[in-house]
C-alpha cells in the first residue's frame, strides 16, 4: 500500500511484484522440473512420452487430493502474519506437517497399484508397464511433496518468498543431475526419471526443515517451540485443508482423463498432448506464483481486518494474472514449430507426425490461457479469504458434468471410446482440446464472478 499526495491509498506495484516475482521464479522452477523431465524422457522413446502423458496428470491428482493440508498452510500463516501473530503462523506450519501423516498410508497403498489403475484406461500394454515403473517411486514421495508444501506455504505466507525459491532452485538441480545418472548411466528408464524427482523433494524437505528451524525464524515465530498439535487445530487445518486439495485434483483428474483418452487414441496423439501441456506450463506455472501472492496478500490483508483492502489486492493480482497469461499464450502460439521439436528426437519413429499435430494443438493452447489465468489467480485470492468449498463445487460440476463427456464425444469416434452411450464424433486430438478451451472459459468466468461477488468476505477462520 502506498499514499497518493492527497492521501489516498493506493496499491503499490512495486511491493506486489517484489513478493510475486519470487513466487512466479519458484513456479518456472517448477516448470523447469517438469520441461526436464519431458525432455529427458523424451530421449527414451515415443511410447516412454505417451506414458508420461499418461500418468502426468493423474499423479497430481493424488498429490493434491491427499496433499491439500499442505497447500493450506499459506492461508493459516498469511492470515496470523496479517494479524500480527507470530506464533499462531508457525504453530498452523506445524499442524500442516503433523496432518501430512495422515496421508502416509493412502500414498503406500497408491504406490502398489500402479499398474492396476493404469490398467482400466485400455491403454496400449508398453505404455501401461512404462508407466507403471514410473509411477510407483513417484507416489513413494508423495507425503515428501506434501511436506516440501507446508513449508513453502510458511515462507510464502509471512512475505519470505526468496527462501522457498532458493529450495526449489536446489532441488530443480539435483533433479537434473540425478536423471542423467538414474535413467541412461544405471539404466533405470522411467523408474529412473520418477527416482530422481522423489530424492531431490526428499533434499527439498531437508533444506526447509533446516531453515524453519533456524535462529533467523525461531527468534519471532518460535518455530522450534510450537510443535505441539492439538485436536482443535487439526480439524481447523483439514477442514480448509481438504476442499483446498480437492479443488484443483478435481480440475486435474478432469485433465488426466483428457490426457488418457489422446493416449488411448495413439501414441503420437499422447505424446504430442504431453508435449503441449508442458509447453503451456509456460505460461501457467509462472502465473501459479502470481496467483500464490494473491493468496498471502488476500490473507494478510483479511488478518488486518481489512476486507476492502483484500478486495483490491485480489483485483490487482487477477488483472496481472491475465495480461501475463495471454500474453505468454500469444508468444507459445507463434514460437510452435521451433519449440515443439525440441521435445521430439526425430530418430525415433512417429516423431515427425508428433511434431505435426503438436504445432497445430499449440493455437487451442495458446487460446487457452487467457481464461485458464482467471481461473488460477480467481481461485487462489479465493483460497487466501478461506473460500473453497463452494468454488469446489463449481469445479466439479463443470469438470465431470462438461468437460469429461464433452471430451469424450469430441474426441472418439463411434467404438472407440470408454463408454457408448454417449455420441461420438471422432474429432480427434483437436476436437477433445477444443473441449477443453470450451471448459476453461466456462470455469474462468465462474470463478472470476465468484470473486466479484464478495461471498468470501463473510468467511471467519479463527
Amino acid at each position: 500500500m502506498r499514499h497518493d499526495a492527497h492521501g489516498h491509498r493506493r496499491v503499490d506495484l512495486r511491493a506486489v511484484m517484489a513478493l510475486a516475482l519470487p513466487l512466479m521464479l519458484n513456479s518456472a522452477v517448477q516448470l523447469v522440473l517438469n520441461l526436464t523431465d519431458t525432455w529427458f524422457v523424451g530421449r527414451i522413446s515415443v511410447e516412454a512420452m505417451a506414458a508420461m502423458g499418461a500418468v502426468h496428470f493423474l499423479a497430481i491428482v493424488f498429490l493434491l487430493g491427499f496433499g491439500g493440508v499442505g497447500l493450506a498452510v499459506q492461508t493459516f500463516v498469511s492470515q496470523a502474519y496479517g494479524a500480527r501473530q507470530s506464533t499462531r503462523a508457525a504453530r498452523s506450519t506445524w499442524l500442516g506437517l503433523w496432518a501430512t501423516l495422515a496421508t502416509v498410508p493412502f500414498f503406500l497403498a497408491l504406490a502398489t497399484q500402479g499398474e492396476w489403475i493404469l490398467g482400466l484406461f485400455g491403454l496400449p500394454p508398453q505404455v501401461v508397464v512404462l508407466a507403471a515403473d514410473w509411477w510407483m517411486p513417484r507416489m513413494l514421495g508423495g507425503p515428501l511433496s506434501v511436506v516440501l508444501w507446508g513449508l513453502a506455504g510458511f515462507f510464502n505466507g509471512i512475505g519470505k518468498p526468496r527462501v522457498s525459491l532458493a529450495v526449489m532452485l536446489a532441488v530443480a538441480i539435483v533433479n537434473a543431475v540425478l536423471n542423467e545418472i538414474l535413467i541412461f548411466e544405471l539404466g533405470l528408464g522411467m523408474a529412473g526419471s520418477a527416482w530422481a524427482t522423489t530424492a531431490s523433494i526428499g533434499l527439498g524437505c531437508a533444506l526447509s526443515m533446516w531453515l524453519f528451524l533456524s535462529a533467523p525464524f525461531q527468534s519471532p515465530y518460535r518455530t522450534r517451540r510450537t510443535w505441539r498439535p492439538t485436536v482443535r487445530g487439526l480439524k481447523k487445518m483439514l477442514a480448509v485443508g481438504v476442499p483446498t486439495g480437492l479443488f484443483p485434483a478435481v480440475d486435474l483428474v478432469a485433465m488426466s482423463l483428457f490426457q488418457l483418452m489422446q493416449v488411448r487414441l495413439g501414441a503420437v496423439e499422447g505424446a504430442a498432448t504431453q508435449i503441449v501441456m508442458m509447453l503451456t506450463a509456460i505460461a501457467y506455472l509462472p502465473a501459479i506464483g502470481i496467483a500464490m501472492a494473491g493468496t498471502t496478500l488476500v490473507g494478510q490483508s483479511i488478518g488486518a481486518g481489512d476486507r476492502d483492502w483484500a478486495n483490491r489486492m485480489g483485483n490487482t493480482i487477477i488483472r496481472l494474472s491475465v495480461i501475463y497469461m495471454g500474453t505468454v499464450g500469444v508468444g507459445i502460439a507463434l514460437a510452435g514449430p521451433w519449440l515443439v521439436p525440441l521435445f521430439s528426437d526425430t530418430s525415433h519413429p512417429g516423431s515427425a507426425e508428433v511434431v505435426r499435430l503438436g504445432v497445430r494443438l499449440v493455437w487451442i493452447a495458446g487460446a487457452y490461457q487467457v481464461f485458464d489465468a482467471l481461473n488460477l489467480a480467481s481461485a487462489f485470492c479465493l483460497r487466501g479469504a478461506g473460500d473453497v468449498k463452494t468454488p469446489t463445487v463449481y469445479l466439479l460440476l463443470l469438470a465431470w458434468g462438461v468437460f469429461v463427456p464433452v471430451a469424450h464425444m469430441a474426441s472418439f469416434a463411434p467404438g472407440e471410446g470408454w463408454v457408448h452411450f454417449l455420441p461420438q464424433f471422432g474429432f480427434g486430438t483437436t476436437g477433445g482440446w477444443a473441449a477443453a478451451l470450451g471448459y476453461v472459459v466456462l470455469l474462468g468466468t465462474m470463478l472470476f464472478l465468484r470473486w466479484r461477488f464478495g461471498a468470501w468476505r463473510s468467511i471467519v477462520l479463527t
